[in-house]
């Protein structure tokens, strides 16, 4: 019945504090209702089409009266809130404990060796940071020095960013790779991000040659069962980084979300079955982080009217998803995430699809996961309730 599937994660799209948001310094958070007041409404005909407005607890977001998708929302059960628990568990993947975080820095004995096995002369940061903030703060000493700039957030991340004038991105990339080496164990961050950018002027800014350094998944999980069936699994944006390649049989980089739907639509020409996963990272990176509302909705927007290709390239054996990986609400305090449920779409044009249907409160993002490996028939996963039945009428 469905051959193919196009999942679709917009990146920290959430819809409104869970119950243990509190546990994490978000009771309140909403990002798209947020999103929606602070920018006057938001105009997203074409996923109120697919009932984005009709799921349980939506805010800012006008229901339709027939819905052409099925529609509901998911809580997280793993402990976090950032990119990478929320992807593994939509993929099966239980997150029991929450990757290590630094807010007063790494230890010493950490960056000893990060300079020792890198070759790098010095170091610069080490400290809990905005990313677009910090290299404005030391850009100019980095310039002087070619010290790379060591930085984190309240996600469990090390980040180095560098001009690429002074040290070019397959330069830190490499650099990266040996932090990566370097954080084991008890600091095993989550990801080590690649934070490239350029001088203009005074100003620095970065660029769109980001690359993430993921800790490796557990292998029982959706994406390895996919390929190990013989399906394709194409990897468009960080979903490659964010899985450390486990699972994924093509995959290409993006530099925003447009370039994302882009690339996506090539897959869709290419690849008749399997799965295109899909990650546009702008509304975090780009938005959610930098607290800025009317870039967020116009953001969404831009997606919504995009959507329609999507669609029209859609074949009667597809099934679309679309949802999010945690929260990272425009208008709250901080720059870090939030601890959200997450809006989840789907639809095909098969002839059993169920559409209007209203699929609630799902207790893990694992239910997307196992949902797509009940379709394909492929093993059950540790996590998640199967929505095929719901889904569609066999």
């Amino acid at each position: 019945m469905i051959e193919r599937v196009i999942w679709i994660v917009l990146d920290s799209v959430g819809m409104g504090a869970m119950p243990d948001a509190e546990d994490f310094g978000d009771a309140g958070a909403n990002t798209i209702a947020h999103t929606a007041e602070a920018c006057g409404g938001l105009e997203l005909p074409n996923l109120r089409s697919l009932g984005y407005g009709n799921i349980d607890g939506m805010q800012g977001i006008e229901p339709t009266g027939h819905p052409m998708g099925a529609y509901g929302r998911l809580a997280e059960c793993s402990r976090g809130k950032d990119t990478t628990i929320g992807h593994w568990e939509m993929t099966g993947i239980y997150t029991r404990k929450p990757f290590p975080t630094y807010p007063h820095g790494f230890p010493g004995e950490i960056m000893e060796r990060f300079l020792t096995e890198t070759g790098c002369q010095g170091y610069l940061g080490n400290c809990t940071a905005s990313g677009t903030q910090i290299i404005q703060e030391l850009g100019e000493e980095h310039i002087r020095t070619g010290y790379p700039i060591v930085y984190t957030s309240a996600d469990s991340v090390f980040q180095i960013a560098a001009c690429e004038a002074m040290i070019p991105p397959e330069r830190l990339y490499e650099i990266c790779r040996k932090a990566r080496e370097i954080l084991t164990g008890e600091h095993n961050v989550a990801r080590v991000i690649a934070r490239p950018f350029i001088q203009e002027g005074n100003r620095y800014i970065r660029t769109a040659n980001r690359r993430d350094f993921s800790r490796k998944p557990e292998e029982k999980n959706l994406l390895s069962y996919m390929k190990a069936s013989g399906r394709h699994v194409a990897a468009v944006g960080k979903i490659e980084d964010i899985f450390a390649g486990v699972g994924i049989t093509e995959s290409v980089h993006t530099k925003d979300n447009m370039d994302g739907l882009d690339q996506t639509l090539v897959y869709m020409k290419t690849i008749s079955s399997g799965m295109i996963f899909t990650n546009l990272v702008e509304f975090d990176s780009g938005w959610g982080h930098r607290r800025d509302a009317e870039g967020y909705g116009a953001g969404l927007e831009a997606f919504d009217r995009r959507l329609p290709e999507i669609l029209e390239a859609m074949r009667a054996e597809d099934l679309l998803v679309i949802t999010a990986d945690h929260g990272c609400d425009p208008t709250y305090r901080g720059t870090d995430h939030t601890r959200e449920y997450v809006p989840v779409l789907w639809y095909s044009k098969a002839a059993g699809f169920h559409s209007g249907r209203n699929l609630h409160t799902g207790e893990s993002f694992a239910d997307i996961g196992q949902t797509v490996a009940s379709l394909f028939g492929l093993p059950s996963l540790k996590i998640g309730k199967s929505k095929r039945m719901e889904l569609f009428h066999e």
